[in-house]
């Protein structure tokens, strides 16, 4: 009788000891999240450089820096409306705090929106947020960069030359995309520039068919415009793209 006993002890108490042990385990808290979109109302796009950064912060004490809770950092983010996602821990929540948003876009570290508006809200409980930014005038009445202020046109491709009437162009516009004249077809694509790095692809153009030479013109243009990986402006105001091994693929002259 005895044994039998041990034997229902020691079988019959060792899942109360695993399922004791798994119990904490089951009380951590999940992290939770407040989502929203970032607008403005200017007709302004953003080039691709920029950078949003939106965070939820404690702002219940007046005679303190905020504490904040979480932030989200957004780079490659595109048009507006952008969407974020700031997680964070429910347990850091107080029931008599005050929670608010804030949220910024930056270009190379300057400001060109930020928020004027206090956005309150219960992390805990807050339907999504529409945040609508107010322009830094200072900072979007800097001249744009000289890459953007005009139609480039090639005047050497690959050490080449080119064909004197068949002319290949390249405009930059500053919400991240290019566009032009390939020789024979228009052609569109897409551009990153950060500083004097570049990256240009996704190119399609229409399809046309021209004389060989000057289809020929063309496919060189779209081949080295996708080796591009660094811009320089010289002194006579000549373009040149650049490849990763520091040659000049394209040397272009402004049309206007």
């Amino acid at each position: 009788m005895l044994d039998k006993f041990a034997e229902f002890f020691v079988f019959g108490f060792a899942p109360l000891v695993i399922g004791t042990l798994m119990m904490p385990l089951q009380s951590f808290a999940q992290e939770t999240s407040v989502t929203g979109e970032i607008l403005y109302r200017e007709r302004i796009a953003l080039p691709p450089n920029a950078v949003v950064k939106v965070w939820l912060s404690d702002v219940s004490l007046a005679d303190a820096p905020a504490k904040i809770i979480g932030e989200q950092t957004i780079k490659d983010a595109g048009q507006v409306p952008i969407k974020f996602e700031i997680r964070f821990d429910p347990a850091v929540i107080q029931p008599k705090h005050t929670y608010s948003l804030q949220a910024r876009i930056t270009v190379d570290d300057t400001i060109w929106f930020i928020n004027d508006t206090r956005y309150r809200l219960d992390p805990l409980k807050a339907e999504p947020q529409s945040m609508v930014l107010r322009m830094v005038k200072n900072a979007m009445e800097t001249e744009p960069p000289a890459i953007f202020r005009t139609t480039w046109l090639a005047e050497d491709i690959e050490g080449g030359g080119v064909i004197d009437d068949a002319q290949s162009t390249l405009k930059f516009d500053p919400g991240g995309k290019i566009s032009g004249r390939g020789a024979c077809n228009s052609y569109f694509g897409k551009a990153r520039i950060e500083g004097s790095a570049i990256k240009l692809g996704d190119i399609g153009s229409t399809f046309m068919a021209c004389a060989p030479a000057i289809m020929d013109q063309e496919k060189k243009l779209f081949a080295a415009l996708g080796k591009a990986s660094s811009y320089r402006i010289d002194g006579d105001g000549k373009l040149f793209l650049i490849d990763a091994q520091g040659r000049d693929v394209i040397r272009f002259a402004s049309a206007e």
